[in-house]
């Protein structure tokens, strides 16, 4: 798939909570298609201390309008200065980048679990994956309500739920002590995770055992996008292999874990 590098157009930010931030970016030509999964690098031109280009997954796509969405969480020095850029700013973006999670079949039953920064591609999924809201269930996880991002745009693409560390909203505890994962796991064909590694790798283990189709979205640091600088190297049944360009996103088949 082709790679843009383009000066984009910040048109909109929009502080979602404390620290989380969504950016609508605009592009001056016809967008590529993105698919769910994949992720854009961007350029913090407005530090002279941050010479990296920090990665975001993109959390909406807007093709009429050329616009598509970021969800950027405050995680460090990158991420911070980014969320201080204002409407007319303009942000150099390489996208797309990386492989996308699959597109399930029509009659498939699908569980999303999202954490922290993670929730973007997962959203995102449930929007555009064409399955009957019924057979969508999202489940998304943070340390408390504050740290939950508003998802009353989504909820008719599909079944929300809720934990949180502290129990201020839904299931108290992490995802994988709700309901729906801990006893409706076989329910599903497929399972789609992104976030905290920990999260993901328990995510994992439990869908091997009880042999559901799983696929996660890597973290790792992406510093260039292209498989270049070796930052971001995952140890596969294939191998050692770059996040940036292999994955982020990968069948927990073909991991070690």
């Amino acid at each position: 798939m082709k790679k843009t590098v383009e000066e984009l157009l910040l048109i909109k930010n929009t502080q979602l909570n404390h620290d989380n931030f969504r950016l609508d970016l605009k592009s001056s030509a016809k967008l590529p298609q993105i698919f769910p999964g994949q992720f854009v690098n961007v350029e913090i031109k407005k530090s002279t201390e941050i010479f990296l280009r920090r990665p975001f997954s993109v959390l909406d796509v807007d093709y009429e309008n050329n616009t598509f969405s970021l969800l950027v969480k405050i995680l460090g020095r990158g991420s911070n200065v980014l969320t201080t850029y204002q409407a007319g700013d303009k942000i150099s973006v390489i996208y797309p980048l990386g492989s996308s999670f699959s597109i399930p079949e029509k009659d498939n039953k699908v569980l999303l679990i999202g954490g922290g920064s993670g929730v973007a591609p997962m959203l995102f999924l449930a929007k555009i994956c064409g399955l009957d809201p019924q057979n969508v269930h999202v489940l998304l996880g943070a340390r408390s309500k504050q740290d939950h991002v508003d998802i009353t745009a989504y909820k008719h693409v599909g079944n929300f739920y809720h934990t949180t560390e502290d129990g201020s909203l839904g299931e108290k505890g992490f995802v994988t002590h709700h309901p729906v994962f801990k006893s409706e796991l076989t329910a599903f064909d497929r399972i789609y995770t992104c976030g905290p590694d920990l999260m993901m790798k328990a995510v994992a283990k439990e869908a091997a055992k009880n042999q559901v189709s799983c696929e996660v979205s890597l973290e790792n640091m992406m510093a260039c996008g292209f498989g270049v600088c070796l930052c971001c190297v995952e140890k596969t049944i294939e191998g050692n292999q770059c996040v940036c360009t292999d994955g982020p996103v990968f069948n927990i088949n073909k991991l070690t874990w």
